[in-house]
């Protein structure tokens, strides 16, 4: 499952980042408050009602950093993600989900240096085979809710060159997926998801 789903999580680079220009010498009382940030991402998801593991990207992230409140704003850009498994340990499945960002990522600056940032995503489901047959799902077959994504820097990371970012989420059920409706119900949705995203180094605007 995958387009921006992540979208989550890049986010909290940025809020990062923010830290690191003060650290630079970009004060919250010079002239330019603001600083714009691209962060290059890749990382995987963990789809726990399936067991299986999703890679996801490479893609970007890029975020807006306010040096007077900590506070960020961004978008995520990441490639569709296909991921196979086997139903009941049998039958083979493979499906290709886009994480499409609903609304911006927000995140801010946590007072021990850390980074903190919530997306919401909606999971749109784009492809599916069964045993190798194409199974129609339309074009709106997505999660009837977006998921809500919150992600917290990982021990390391750093506001210039990058680092790592994790986080848990739960998959809502999925609506428009036309006879598919209830397999994909039965299938996919549940909690304890978990996401992890690499941030590489940042580059600035």
């Amino acid at each position: 499952m995958n387009k921006r789903l992540a979208g989550i999580l890049f986010t909290s680079a940025a809020v990062a980042s923010a830290a690191g220009l003060g650290v630079m010498g970009v004060s919250p009382a010079s002239a330019d408050t603001t600083a714009s940030l691209t962060y290059p991402v890749s990382g995987s998801t963990y789809i726990n009602a399936i067991h299986t593991s999703i890679p996801l990207g490479p893609g970007t992230l890029s975020a807006t950093a306010d040096l007077t409140t900590s506070a960020i704003t961004g978008s995520v850009n990441l490639p569709p993600a296909t991921g196979s498994f086997k139903e009941l340990g049998l039958v083979p499945v493979t499906a290709t989900t886009a994480f499409v960002e609903q609304g911006q990522t927000t995140g801010t600056l946590e007072s021990d240096g850390g980074i903190q940032a919530t997306s919401h995503i909606s999971l749109k489901l784009t492809s599916l085979k069964v045993a190798g047959i194409p199974v129609p799902v339309g074009n709106s077959c997505e999660t009837a809710v977006p998921a809500t994504i919150t992600l917290t820097s990982e021990s390391g990371f750093n506001a210039l060159t990058g680092g790592t970012v994790s986080g848990t989420y739960t998959i809502p059920h999925f609506a428009h997926c036309l006879l598919a409706t209830p397999l994909i119900n039965l299938t996919l949705p549940g909690p304890n998801n978990t996401i992890t995203l690499t941030l590489g180094a940042a580059t600035g605007s």
